[in-house]
């Protein structure tokens, strides 16, 4: 696998669709019938393989019918806190829980002193 960062846009397009004909031809389904399963056209399924243009609903209409969904987990990205962001988290958290708020005493209920 080449460094795709020095790859062309249309280079990683290409190795994309040589990668889902390859899961195709192992799971032993021709175009008409992926096709088929995706709920799309076989020219559409030919097309996308020679790395023509292809939207991101027909690629996830394609993983779904080769039950390759998963593939799109590495787009999942955790936001990572950093220490300092978590201690100031953790400073702006309530200790305790506050009491009933008294009530002020009225003018005329105050002591006499």
């Amino acid at each position: 696998m080449e460094n795709r960062s020095a790859m062309s846009d249309i280079a990683i397009v290409k190795e994309i669709c040589l990668n889902l004909k390859q899961i195709r031809l192992i799971k032993n389904l021709s175009q008409a019938e992926l096709a088929e399963k995706a709920g799309l056209n076989r020219i559409t399924i030919s097309r996308m393989e020679a790395g023509r243009a292809a939207t991101l609903l027909t690629l996830v209409q394609v993983l779904r019918a080769l039950d390759k969904l998963d593939i799109l987990d590495m787009f999942e990205e955790e936001a990572e806190i950093s220490p300092l962001q978590l201690l100031k988290l953790q400073k702006k958290q309530r200790k305790r829980a506050s009491g009933p708020k008294r009530k002020h005493l009225r003018h005329e209920e105050k002591s006499k002193w």
